[in-house]
């Protein structure tokens, strides 16, 4: 069967509170679902950090260094790919919409790649949208991705490009060809977020068709459109990814166990389309990254 990688994204930095209580939250949490998901079938484990008190998206370095402490610790074999998505929101103040109001967390590069810095993970994001998120901008500046570049890759690091629509392709081709992304890039098209590309075939299919030449890619749905995307990326040369990040539910109406429930579901369609996922070996040697 031909080898295609699944990704799992393990918990995002959304709030929980009423949503589905099995997100994991606390770094013991987070890891082990991370670790039962790598059992499961996922090659790749995609990580954010939550504040265990708030249960908010969190930037502390010490709450992902216990959570890829935890992971290494126990010698399972994944891919580990550390968010670095925070720190991109602005939201305009309502009586001077030059001056960021409440919801808002914009960070220098420095301060979101810091724990990719310390940790060194074999994937980190690098997301190269700037849209609204309802009513926030999500900022990422040419500068600023070009700065967070360098540091991902002084860290010994490969960004995965997070695509959310084709204008992220066009600045993503112009950043190859001034030398700041390194090729062959691995891309990740999001679909289905509002005010971003939707999840459909013809648009997986369009994005596919802008990307260079002999370029790895991954495509994820949001929501109902998880399983999907991760079909329509099969059926395209695409790799996919599931995950509490994007997705609450293993069937409609029913809320979903764990990360490695949604893994399996996905494993499964993966095999009645004839393809069957990917070890972590094989996913570092189909990305090109150091065997281990």
């Amino acid at each position: 069967m031909t080898k295609r990688i699944l990704t799992c994204a393990v918990t995002g930095g959304a709030p929980v509170t009423g949503r589905n209580p099995n997100v994991p939250v606390t770094p013991k949490e987070i890891a082990e679902s991370a670790i039962a998901a790598a059992k499961a079938g996922a090659a790749v484990v995609h990580l954010h950090a939550r504040d265990p008190e708030t249960k908010r998206g969190s930037m502390r370095v010490d709450l992902f260094e216990e959570i890829v402490g935890r992971i290494r610790d126990n010698g399972v074999d994944v891919i580990i790919n550390l968010s670095t998505g925070d720190g991109a929101m602005f939201a305009p103040s309502k009586d001077d919409p030059g001056v960021a109001g409440p919801g808002s967390n914009m960070r220098r590069a420095e301060e979101r790649v810091a724990h990719v810095v310390k940790l060194k993970p074999e994937i980190c994001s690098l997301d190269f949208n700037t849209m609204w998120f309802r009513d926030r901008a999500f900022v990422n500046s040419p500068a600023m991705i070009t700065e967070m570049a360098q540091y991902i890759y002084e860290a010994g690091t490969t960004p995965e490009l997070e695509i959310f629509d084709t204008g992220d392709l066009h600045l993503a081709a112009d950043l190859i060809a001034k030398g700041v992304i390194r090729t062959p890039a691995f891309y990740q098209i999001v679909l289905g977020v509002s005010f971003g590309a939707s999840a459909s075939p013809e648009t997986m299919m369009y994005m596919r068709d802008l990307l260079p030449k002999g370029m790895q890619w991954a495509a994820f749905g949001i929501a109902q459109h998880e399983y999907p995307m991760l079909a329509q990326a099969m059926l395209l040369g695409g790799h996919a990814r599931v995950g509490f990040e994007d997705n609450l539910y293993i069937a409609k109406g029913e809320l979903a166990k764990s990360n490695a429930q949604l893994v399996e579901k996905g494993v499964g369609i993966m095999r009645s389309l004839g393809f069957e996922p990917a070890t972590p070996k094989e996913a570092r040697e189909i990305l090109g990254l150091p065997a281990k």
